[in-house]
Parts: structure tokens; sequence; C-alpha cells
């Protein structure tokens, strides 16, 4: 396992884009954030915003046509993954490095049961038997939850309810004991109870393995619970960076601060949720200069003309809006 706090991921000056009939999307348009050991990292942003694209990059998942990575680098333990080949990244995959998706079912195979699922990410990473193999899988559905994992190895993914089945992805995820664990909003389906239950498996895992998690969401109820650093991004872009107590008392990019402003709040009972006005832009024609000022209530004209840089706001906590920088400076 990494050390805790040694960098084991980092993504650098990342750039996917898609190409289409209606132009070029530019889905991840220079994007950096890295994980390190034993740290639960959240991607935290809209839909459309890119989130889902880094991540799958990661793994070399981008399907090529019509995506294509046009430049940045993916540091693993060192090596940069865009430069594996297929046969190399099969080997990472699962065994160093597990991705959980949103919605198990068109994750897991309907043919198989979850037994046989789980049992052939152990046997195709590790050389062990097929009966070491599925006490092992026993074990896991017991460590993540599952009832009577026994008689449960025989059950196909529509026997399961959907708080099982997510349970199921978990575990195969946990099978090999990966370094790193990507998990893509895999609570949005499930009822807050359950999504309970699986925030506190991912933490009592963590803790117990030292593992790392980088968790993808657009709830920021989630990222309050589990974050250690937060990454907000918007448009292909990181717009802010900080840890979870930056990010949440002091919000210093606007899109940020509207996006916790848009949370319930008892002390607005009664009153009509915050919206951000209009909608993330469209990735094959963003707007000129920095891609939140259409939305932005800051925004001056500079903000139209020029391309935000990161600006430092104390620690570890960056944002790329220098108006709100200035602001805070002045006496």
């Amino acid at each position: 396992m990494m050390p805790k706090n040694d960098v084991l991921l980092s993504i650098d000056d990342l750039k996917v884009f898609f190409h289409g009939d209606g132009g070029i999307s530019k889905a991840v348009d220079g994007v950096s954030y890295e994980v390190r050991g034993g740290e639960t990292v959240c991607l935290v942003g809209e839909s459309g915003c890119g989130k889902t694209v880094s991540a799958l990059s990661i793994l070399g998942l981008i399907p090529q046509p019509p995506g294509r990575i046009h430049g940045g680098k993916v540091l693993f333990k060192g090596r940069n993954l865009l430069e594996f080949n297929e046969e190399s990244l099969q080997k990472i995959r699962g065994r160093e490095i597990a991705m959980i998706f949103q919605e198990p079912m068109t994750s897991l195979n309907p043919v198989f049961s979850v037994g046989e699922q789980i049992e052939e990410v152990i046997v195709n990473h590790e050389s062990v038997d097929k009966t070491e193999a599925r006490q092992r899988v026993v074990g896991l559905l017991n460590d993540v939850g599952i009832p009577a994992p026994e008689q449960r190895l025989k059950d196909y993914p529509h026997n399961l309810s959907g708080g099982q089945r997510q349970r199921v992805m978990i575990a195969m995820a946990l099978a090999c004991s990966p370094d790193l664990i990507i998990a893509d909003e895999p609570t949005t389906a499930l009822d807050v109870t359950v999504q309970a239950q699986i925030l506190h498996l991912f933490r009592e895992f963590q803790d117990r393995k030292r593992m790392s998690v980088l968790y993808i969401t657009h709830n920021l109820g989630v990222v309050a619970e589990i974050g250690d650093r937060i990454y907000i991004m918007y448009a292909g872009l990181i717009v802010e960076t900080g840890t979870g107590e930056q990010i949440f008392r002091d919000p210093s990019h606007p899109y940020t601060m509207g996006l916790l402003a848009a949370l319930p709040d008892r002390s607005r009972k009664g009153q009509p949720l915050y919206s951000i006005p209009g909608a993330v832009p469209d990735p094959a024609h963003k707007p000129s200069g920095c891609p939140f000022h259409p939305r932005c209530p800051y925004t001056e004209e500079s903000c139209r003309r020029e391309f935000p840089v990161m600006v430092d706001f104390g620690g570890d906590h960056r944002a790329r809006c220098p108006v709100i920088h200035r602001k805070r400076r002045q006496p």
C-alpha cells in the first residue's frame, strides 16, 4: 500500500476531446488534480462538467473514437498510464485501481451469478484456485453486509435490491485490495438510508485497508461527510480546490458559492431554493474568457476576455477567480 500522504495519483493538464459532426467537444480541458495515499478526494460538479470523463481516462476507458486524449499526464505511482497499452492497463484495472459505477445493473453481467463475477476478478489477478477464490468471495460479501453470503453467491443481479447490487460492486472493487478506488456517483440511485450505509462502508474499508478513494459526485452533502480534499469542476476545468473545511467555510469561486447556496437550509424554511442561473456551456462552444462569466454575479469586463488562472487563497486553498481574490484583499 502507498504510504499515507504520498502522492498516489497525479492528473496533470489532462485534455480529453470528443470529435463529432457538431465540432470538437472539449469535455476535459486542462484538468489537474491529485490523490494522496489513504485520503478521500471528492471531484464535484454538475452533470456534463467532465468529472466522469477525467476518471475514465485514468483507466483508458474513453471510447476512441469519438474520444481522444489530446494532452496531459496520468501518473499513478509515478507511471504515466497514458503510455500503457491495453494489456498493461488490464493488469492495473481491478488489481491496483478499481472503479465503482453509478448504476450496477449496467456494470454487472446479467447472465452470471454475483459470486462468479467477483470470483473472476480474483482469479484474473491472483494465483489462487477456485476453492480459495470462492471462500474469499463469501468473506467479501459478508464484509459489505450481504446477508447469508453463501446462499447469495448463486443469485443473479436481478435477484438483488439496488442497495445489494451496489454492495456487490463494492465487493468486486475490494476483491484484490487495490490502492485506489474510483467511485462514480455510487449512491445517487439509492435512498438516503442505504446511501448512509454505503458511505459508512467506504470509510470503514478505507480506515482498515488504508486505500485511497476518488469520489465523483454532484452531492455536496456527501462531500461534507467524506471528503478530505475537494476539487470543484466546471466546464472541463478545476475552478476551486481545498480541504473540506476551506471549501465549506470560505468558498472562493462564484460557482462554488452558488452550489453551496443551493443546498437546503432550515434557516430558509418556506423560501424557494436558490439555483444558479443559466446552464453549463456546451463543451463544443464555450464562452471566451472565464467559462463561468455568463452565469456569474461578479463578472467584470476582464472576465469576458481573459482566461482566469488559479490564485492562492491560503494553504492548499486555490480558486480560478482573480476578481474574488482582489475583492478580499481590498481594505
